[in-house]
């Protein structure tokens, strides 16, 4: 999956996280889900002991991957 370089587009981001969260029924129970998908990329990246120059950071990776999923729904069909 092709990742932009949501480290400099603050607005891509801003206007992602803002798909995310005004789709979710509950802002808490999204944030929270947000969270816990970042946590686990997290102990996934750390755990693979590699240094990426390209590195997002886990919140940001875990907005992206929620709001592609929400524009693509044959994803979640599976």
């Amino acid at each position: 999956m092709a990742v932009p370089d949501l480290t400099t587009d603050h607005v891509e981001l801003m206007r992602r996280t803002e798909t995310v969260i005004t789709a979710a029924e509950n802002r808490y129970r999204i944030t929270v889900q947000i969270a816990q998908r970042a946590k686990r990329r997290h102990f996934e990246e750390s755990t693979r002991d590699e240094d990426e120059d390209g590195h997002i950071k886990p919140v940001v990776q875990a907005i992206y991957e929620m709001s592609e999923e929400l524009l693509t729904p044959e994803i979640l069909a599976d």
